[in-house]
């Protein structure tokens, strides 16, 4: 039951996708094994399997190409990101987990605007779709030991199209606790 449980949320982030590519929905989802990993079923063959493969199947299909990366480096960093989202925030499972998945982003956004670098790119997508559920329980003081995190999420989740019907999260401008005492 807890497996089956896990699919709704990655299938919700594609459909969310969809809809920032300005794809018309429609496609048909499902999931294979034990794992449940997402099924796309296309027209033309067999299924699209994973998560990586169906996002960048409907990133070639809306013609966004840019968004997978331009050169062969930025492709690179991209396709790493997408395999860290699936395999370390697809997977959280305790606080601890999600604690060090924070830590290791904000390590990772202290000198840059997106994950990729300079570009926004399908990772910063996944990524925020990925972390949303994450970043709306997170406490004020919580916001704030995760800055880069926390600034970046902010950007993306003002990126037109991305956040749809997610809730907004807030961050505050203005920091209410000093370091001076």
């Amino acid at each position: 039951m807890a497996a089956a449980a896990r699919l709704g949320p990655v299938v919700d982030e594609l459909a969310l996708l969809e809809k920032a590519l300005g794809l018309q929905s429609g496609n048909k989802y499902g999931a294979q094994g034990e794992r449940q990993v997402p099924v796309l079923q296309t027209n033309n063959g067999p299924g699209l399997t994973g998560l990586i493969t169906i996002a960048s199947y409907l990133v070639k299909q809306a013609k966004k190409e840019q968004l997978l990366g331009s050169s062969a480096e930025e492709k690179a960093v991209v396709h790493q990101w997408l395999e860290y989202r699936v395999t370390q925030v697809g997977r959280q499972s305790s606080k601890e987990d999600t604690r060090t998945v924070l830590k290791d982003l904000n390590a990772h956004l202290e000198d840059k605007v997106y994950l990729a670098g300079n570009s926004f790119t399908l990772a910063d997508i996944l990524m925020y779709y990925g972390l949303h559920h994450v970043m709306v329980d997170l406490t004020v003081q919580e916001k704030e030991t995760y800055l880069n995190v926390s600034r970046w999420f902010n950007h993306i989740q003002h990126y037109p199209g991305v956040r749809q019907h997610l809730t907004n999260v807030i961050f505050i401008k203005n920091r209410l606790y000093t370091n001076a005492h």
